[in-house]
């Protein structure tokens, strides 16, 4: 495990500190889970991004017509 240091915002840290010591888990664990969390998020962007690049592109007026003939827009 690498050690860092992290500038955190003042109500960021107290949550982070009050959340810390209701679950009885370490600050560090808490960090680690949520930036492990968010990119396990980022990885599946790609993975949608990836599998979708070769789908046909459609131009925005294309789009809002598209929408209002579907009904989800109105006038």
């Amino acid at each position: 495990m690498s050690k860092a240091t992290l500038y955190l915002d003042d109500k960021i840290h107290k949550a982070l500190r009050m959340k810390a010591a209701e679950t009885s888990r370490s600050m560090s664990d808490l960090v680690n889970e949520a930036l492990e969390a968010s990119l396990l998020e980022d990885l599946e962007d790609l993975d949608v991004w990836r599998e979708r690049r070769n789908d046909p592109r459609l131009g925005f007026e294309s789009l809002i017509r598209q929408l209002k003939e579907d009904g989800a827009l109105q006038h």
